[in-house]
């Protein structure tokens, strides 16, 4: 019975656009006029992994216009033509085209002919001596090219002897028979010598070889590259015949018959359809519709991580093989033993939950490597000269975190471009060098990772902040906001300072995003900006979104977790710092501040004996920029929590971020702090202008 290979088309999808990144990368490091040949290599064998396999599974349109592009490259890997800004231009061009039809593909969605046509005829062209190559330089004149002159026929017989396997390696040699004749008119000869009897035959194994007679305007080397995806997997020999073989015809027809017939024979040979002869069409499966999402539904798992999941699996078997001996025939003078027992197991269970959590952990220069591409093609639309570094590539984060945090990554990145760098004439008329410098790092700090964006452009214009500010009504007159509170403002909907609105910036709906994303991750982001010197975007985010660190409060009979990341400190209250407003708002004085203060019992309708604040604690905590201090009754102590989304299981309310179950079984409600400190800063303001409204 044949094997459905679609069941593996989910890996091929995968694997490709993990080519398609390395092409692109490689393609924006080549130097036209010296480039590297190992960094061609590279980009040949990703170009030629992609064809391969999207022949086997079918994918022809994928599989021809690849073919075009491994042609050229392979003109360049031996040197016969020159690396050119024009070709590597074209090149990255062809990968987004390739990058869009696996979408499709994986999609069953419609592929962009026109585009497609027109970068396939564009590297035609190319081939064909449409750039300043070596090609063009060496193209023949009266000599004969490969024993094929000009506007003449040559004769080439090819003996092709498959490996038993080949069929295993996902290749079909009908196919690869169809495309020869496809180039030009062959006569085919099979050697059915080796067929074993059929009650001895392996429906997954060839056993067939072929003698095949070529007729037409080809060159060696395009033979030879239509065996290129089995030169490993069989012997071949290409001979030039210097007349005539007896047994050729020329027609076209004749030749089809042959190849049918052959077709004919190998189904009859193997009897039962095998897995490589089969060309599948393409199905969508579930996984698929993640892709529109940008999002992976598989991930890569290094063997070291694999390997310590296993042996803490070991650890765990033999602590448990020992509790239950202990418990088998269990006396009191065994307590001590069982103490120590169950002290392995915590550890042994914290290692665990570390090393499952490590898989889920990806570098993040899985996020990084858009950038290059990013800035290579805003540079040269913006006119202007920009160098990208990274650092901390190898920085680790959680899968979901990663791909959530893409978008707002590419936000800030544009918004540095296109306002931040300056062009190269303003830049050399400020003294700076002509190339502005992005800088992209990442590191750890703390149970977070910090994702900091730097330019070295004009930086923020807080004179222009204000004044649109002012125009929106987001801002007071006379309001005195320090610099760091109107560089705030850029994140407010709908806020931009671009007086041209283009298709790369300036129509106010990316800031807000990025906030309002990154508040989504249970992040941060904020802004430090120097006129003229620049700006550095800075994103905190936690690693991981199914665990965290919390600390234990109680109210009442209730029990709270306050993520530790938000808070500042916890504190006795002194009732002489303690001020009330109009409209039952209150107020803590710290340290010259003065904190809302959020009475939780009252805020979640919670009931509790102690509602004078000098009989409770208050933490102070931090979101959104802003502090604010919980009133509690007590600390119970900090743990690890899993997060269960309360949105999905109950319903969103505002205040609570998500909910876990304690080792007692109870269920304890996380604090949304940003949220918090949000609903008392509203709560202020409507304070405030109640006591306004009675003045």
């Amino acid at each position: 019975m044949g094997i459905d290979i679609s069941q593996f088309l989910d890996t091929f999808y995968e694997e490709s656009f993990e080519g398609l990144d390395t092409m692109e990368t490689e393609l924006l490091a080549l130097n036209p006029g010296a480039a590297d040949s190992e960094s061609i290599n590279t980009i040949f064998r990703a170009a030629h992994s992609i064809k391969g396999g999207s022949g086997t599974f079918g994918l022809n349109a994928v599989a021809d216009f690849t073919h075009v592009l491994e042609t050229l490259l392979d003109e360049m890997r031996d040197g016969k033509r020159d690396v050119t800004q024009q070709a590597v231009d074209l090149m990255l061009s062809s990968v987004d085209v390739l990058r869009e039809m696996l979408s499709a593909l994986r999609e069953s969605a419609d592929l962009d002919s026109e585009r497609i046509t027109t970068v396939h005829d564009q590297l035609e062209a190319m081939l064909k001596g449409g750039d300043d190559g070596k090609a063009a330089e060496t193209a023949p004149t009266d000599e004969a090219v490969d024993g094929v002159e000009q506007g003449g026929n040559s004769k080439w017989t090819v003996v092709f002897k498959p490996f038993n396997g080949l069929y295993r390696t996902g290749n079909d040699p009908v196919r690869i028979i169809r495309e020869l004749d496809d180039l030009c008119s062959i006569v085919s000869e099979i050697d059915l010598s080796t067929l074993p009897e059929f009650d001895l035959l392996d429906p997954e194994e060839c056993h067939l070889s072929w003698t095949i007679h070529l007729d037409g305007d080809i060159t060696e080397a395009q033979i030879k590259d239509v065996f290129a995806w089995v030169e490993d997997d069989c012997e071949l020999t290409v001979e030039k015949v210097s007349s005539p073989h007896a047994d050729v015809e020329n027609d076209s027809d004749a030749s089809a018959a042959v190849v049918a017939a052959s077709e004919e024979t190998i189904d009859a040979a193997k009897e039962t359809e095998t897995p490589a002869a089969t060309a599948p069409a393409v199905k969508k499966t579930p996984a698929a519709k993640k892709a529109a999402a940008g999002e992976s539904g598989s991930i890569r798992v290094g063997i070291d991580k694999v390997d310590a999941l296993i042996n803490m699996v070991g650890e765990l078997v033999i602590t448990q093989s020992m509790l239950n001996q202990l418990g088998e025939e269990f006396t009191m003078d065994r307590v001590q033993r069982l103490q120590e027992g169950l002290v392995e197991l915590e550890q042994h269970t914290r290692e665990l939950q570390e090393n499952v959590m490590r898989i889920r952990m990806l570098p993040i220069s899985f996020s990084f490597n858009r950038f290059p591409r990013l800035v290579h093609d805003l540079s040269s639309k913006l006119n202007k000269k920009i160098e990208l570094k990274v650092s901390g590539e190898q920085t680790e984060l959680d899968k979901t975190v990663m791909e959530k945090i893409g978008d707002p990554l590419v936000h800030l990145v544009r918004n540095s471009l296109d306002h931040g760098i300056e062009s190269p004439e303003e830049r050399v008329k400020q003294g700076k060098p002509e190339t502005g410098v992005l800088s992209l790092n990442a590191y750890h700090q703390g149970g977070n990772i910090v994702i900091e964006i730097t330019d070295d452009g004009a930086g923020l214009n807080a004179e222009k902040i204000l004044k649109k500010a002012l125009e929106k009504g987001i801002v007071k007159e006379g309001d005195n906001l320090p610099p760091e509170k109107i560089y705030d403002l850029i994140f407010q909907p709908g806020f931009s300072t671009a007086e041209q609105v283009s298709d790369v910036s300036g129509r106010g709906v990316g800031m807000d995003v990025v906030r309002r994303n990154v508040k989504d991750l249970g992040g941060a982001v904020e802004v430090i900006s120097e006129p003229g010197v620049g700006s550095t975007f800075t994103i905190r985010l936690p690693l991981t979104l199914a665990i965290l660190d919390g600390q234990l409060v109680r109210v009442g009979d209730e029990t709270y977790v306050v993520p530790l990341i938000s808070i500042i400190e916890s504190l006795q209250i002194n009732m002489d710092n303690v001020n009330s407003i109009a409209g039952g708002a209150e107020l803590y004085k710290l340290r010259n501040d003065y904190l809302p203060i959020i009475r939780l019992h009252e805020l979640f309708c919670v009931e509790t004996e102690n509602h004078e604040l000098s009989g409770g604690l208050l933490m102070v905590v931090e979101g959104d920029g802003h502090q604010a201090g919980i009133f509690v009754d007590d600390l119970l102590g900090q743990q690890q929590v899993v997060i269960k989304s309360l949105e999905s299981n109950f319903k969103k309310v505002e205040g609570l971020s998500g909910a876990t179950i304690l080792g007692d079984g109870t269920v304890a409600l996380i604090l949304d702090i940003p949220g918090l400190v949000s609903l008392s800063r509203h709560r202020g303001d409507a304070s405030a202008s109640t006591q306004a409204a009675v003045a």
